[in-house]
């Protein structure tokens, strides 16, 4: 496992447990708005945990502690990431996976095997315009419905959510996604935000009037559509 940061705790990363977040290095997609320039493309000089650094928190935190996020970055883009999930839940912590939903074979495995309580995953843009706000004009996106498929079907607690971007997310965007995601657990809608870490500072986010239209445009096809981490 490639591990570039910890926060040690967090209310907010896993909904309503105190938990410990990972963030894990490399991802397969080269989304301009992503605000973790340094988990896509790691620099040379990089900080590397250990698992024996984490595990040491993790022991040390058990009872305290209900769980633990693992994000990225992409985190199914690592092998090992299955036994390395098997370590936290022999401490009989909770586990909470975000993704971007381009491994479904591994996220069915750890569903599967019972590794995983809580995925998030994301949803960047409607399917027809998917690849090109990816930056990945040549990715299959089948994985990415797979995954969506997988979840809507799937006995764990999930959610989707997109960050909505004002040059990008357009009403019919909005629609088409509903439709996709049609019948979903939960579905959230983040304002995109500048920061210093955003790989191409381009964008701005939209009104606060745009994101609650949009959620209007979603709510018949997912009821539980909800906007998060506006002030």
């Amino acid at each position: 496992m490639i591990i570039l940061g910890l926060q040690k705790t967090t209310l907010l990363d896993f909904p309503g447990k105190v938990a410990s977040t990972i963030f894990t290095g490399g991802c397969n997609f080269r989304c301009p708005f992503c605000h973790n320039k340094d988990l896509v493309f790691v620099p040379t000089d990089a900080l590397f945990y250990s698992e024996d650094e984490i595990f040491q928190h993790l022991e040390s935190k058990k009872k305290v502690l209900d769980g633990v996020c693992i994000t990225g970055g992409e985190p199914t883009l690592h092998k090992d990431l299955p036994d390395f999930i098997k370590r936290i839940k022999d401490l009989s912590l909770l586990v909470k996976l975000d993704s971007n939903g381009t491994n479904p074979d591994m996220i069915s495995s750890l569903i599967s095997d019972s590794l995983i309580d809580y995925v998030a995953m994301d949803i960047k843009h409607s399917k027809e315009k998917y690849n090109s706000l990816a930056c990945m004009p040549t990715f299959d996106i089948g994985k990415i419905e797979a995954s969506v498929e997988l979840l809507k079907n799937s006995p764990i607690d999930y959610e989707f959510r997109t960050t909505i971007i004002k040059e990008c997310h357009q009403a019919q965007d909005m629609e088409a996604i509903g439709q996709w995601l049609a019948g979903a657990k939960a579905y959230y809608l983040q304002s995109y935000k500048e920061s210093p870490q955003v790989i191409n500072p381009i964008f701005s986010p939209p009104s606060a009037e745009t994101l609650e239209s949009f959620v209007e445009i979603v709510k018949p096809y997912v009821e539980n559509t909800r906007i998060r981490g506006v002030d």
